[in-house]
C-alpha cells in the first residue's frame, strides 16, 4: 500500500493504512471506533476505555482534575493515580490494582532512525537511501515481546552493520566496533529494522515517520524530519543539508489532499488533520537523511505484540 502512487484525484495510501491499524487496536481492546473522538471535552477518551473498570463517566470525572490526556495519566506516580481513582472515580484498592496491572503491560518505545546514502555524506536525487531504525520496546512489568528472537536479531543486525560499514569504506577496526555496538543493542532489547528506497527529485522535503501499534490505543507516535535532496552532479559533490524536527513540528509532510472524502462519517482518524495536503504534491517522496531520536515515547511498531 505504501508504494502505490497517488491517483489523478490525489488519493493517497496513508489514511487507509492508519485506518487498518486503528481498527485493529479497537477490535483487540473492545473499544468502539467512535470512542476515538474526544470524550469529556478535550480528553482523549479511547485510551482510557481500554483500562479495566473505566467508562466514559469516569473519564469525564478525572478530566475535571486536569488529567486530560492518557499520557498525563500514565506520567503520574502510583500514589497520585491511586488517590485520583479512589477519591474522584470511587475505585476500590482492588480496582486500582487492576488498572496498574494493565498499565504495566502497555509498551513504551524508543526509536532511533538514521537515513543516509551509504558511503556518502549527503543525498542526491536518484541515490539509494538506506533506512536504519533501532526500536526498543519496554514495559513496566518487564515483559519482553519482540518480532524477532535475540539470536536471529543479532545475526541480522551484524550483517546489516557490516554491509553498511563496508559500503562507506570503514576500516576493519571501525566495522568491528560498530558490530559490537549493534550486538549490545540487541541484547539490551533493541531490534534493527532496515529498508531502502530511491531518493526523489531535487528539493526540500518534510517527511513524517510513523510508529503505530496494532494492539494498544494511545501508544502511536510520529516524528517529523526536514530533508534537502541535492541535484545529481557528475562531480558527485554531496553536501545535503538535513535538519531534524521533533514530534510537534508543524510542517511535517502531509499525506492526504484537503478534498479527500472521509471513509466514515462517524469516525475520523486521529491523523486526519495531519494528512491534508497544503503544499505541492510534487514535493513528496520517502527520502530522509540524518538521525531522529525519539526518547521514551509510548508507542509500538505496527507489528506490536507480534514484534
Amino acid at each position: 500500500m505504501a508504494v502505490i502512487p497517488r491517483t489523478s484525484q490525489g488519493l493517497g495510501w496513508l489514511r487507509p493504512a492508519t485506518g487498518v491499524v486503528e481498527l485493529s487496536q479497537c477490535i483487540i481492546q473492545a473499544v468502539p471506533l467512535t470512542a476515538r473522538k474526544a470524550t469529556g471535552g478535550s480528553t482523549e477518551g479511547a485510551p482510557f476505555l481500554q483500562l479495566p473498570h473505566f467508562s466514559e463517566s469516569v473519564v469525564k470525572k478525572i478530566a475535571r482534575k486536569k488529567v486530560r490526556t492518557f499520557e498525563d495519566f500514565r506520567d503520574m506516580t502510583l500514589q497520585e493515580r491511586a488517590e485520583l481513582l479512589e477519591q474522584v472515580a470511587g475505585f476500590s484498592s482492588d480496582k486500582v490494582q487492576d488498572v496498574e496491572m494493565v498499565l504495566g503491560m502497555m509498551p513504551s518505545v524508543t526509536v532511533e532512525v538514521r537515513c543516509e546514502t551509504e558511503g556518502e555524506e549527503g543525498i542526491q536525487e536518484g541515490d539509494i537511501v538506506t533506512i536504519q531504525a533501532w526500536i526498543t520496546l519496554k514495559r513496566a512489568n518487564g515483559l519482553k515481546v519482540n518480532f524477532m528472537d535475540e539470536a536471529s536479531a543479532i545475526i541480522a543486525a551484524s550483517k546489516a552493520i557490516e554491509d553498511t560499514m563496508e559500503g562507506s569504506g570503514a576500516s576493519v577496526k571501525e566495522t568491528s566496533a560498530a558490530v559490537r555496538e549493534a550486538v549490545q543493542k540487541v541484547r539490551s532489547g533493541s531490534r534493527l529494522v532496515m529498508g531502502k528506497f530511491p531518493a526523489p527529485a531535487e528539493g526540500n522535503y518534510n517527511l513524517t515517520c510513523y510508529c503505530l501499534c496494532d494492539s494498544w490505543i494511545g501508544c502511536d507516535m510520529k516524528t517529523n524530519l526536514k530533508v534537502k535532496i541535492l541535484k545529481r552532479t557528475r562531480a558527485g559533490s554531496r553536501g545535503g543539508l538535513v535538519t531534524e524536527e521533533g514530534p510537534n513540528a508543524e510542517d511535517g509532510i502531509e499525506e492526504e489532499e484537503e478534498d479527500e472524502e472521509e471513509y466514515d462519517d462517524d469516525y475520523e482518524s486521529e491523523y486526519s488533520e495531519d494528512e491534508e495536503d497544503k503544499k505541492d504534491t510534487k514535493k513528496k517522496g520517502p527520502a530522509a537523511n540524518g538521525k531522529v531520536h525519539k526518547k521514551d515515547s509510548s508507542s509500538e511498531g505496527s507489528g506490536s505484540d507480534e514484534e
